[in-house]
């Protein structure tokens, strides 16, 4: 796959604890495009991993994002668009470094805070479109 991440000039940047987080635009040429649909902090039986700590359901949902690309054959660096929904936006930016590690090929993103999730133990909901050859 060939990618190209840009951030035009005359756009400003968002940077939170030094990390530039989302490119503006990303443009893929490849053949194979995946949809990942939202990932929610649910361990393998289902249950909400780290009730009421986002770093914890952070972590979680970066996990199983990787397993779903995995199974279509795919990498976390191959993401060119997340959206990410949180139930509190300010929690959420304490908590970049963790973003960076799933995520730092910085592919264009959204983040919307929102009232609540599929259930109330749940603080994130991330998902991801990715591309390769």
């Amino acid at each position: 796959m060939k990618r190209q991440n840009i951030q035009p000039s005359s756009l400003s940047q968002r940077i939170v604890g030094g990390h530039v987080l989302y490119s503006h635009v990303v443009v893929v040429e490849g053949k194979k495009t995946i949809f990942v649909s939202g990932q929610l902090a649910r361990g393998p039986a289902g249950e909400v991993v780290g009730p009421g700590d986002m770093r914890a359901q952070l972590r979680q949902v970066g996990e199983n994002i990787k397993a779903a690309l995995a199974a279509a054959g795919a990498t976390l660096a191959d993401i060119v668009k997340t959206n990410t929904y949180v139930t509190d936006i300010e929690e959420f930016f304490k908590h970049v470094d963790v973003r960076m590690e799933y995520f730092g090929a910085l592919p264009t993103s959204t983040t919307v805070e929102v009232r609540k999730l599929a259930h109330p133990d749940l603080l994130v909901e991330v998902e991801a479109i990715a591309v390769v050859d």
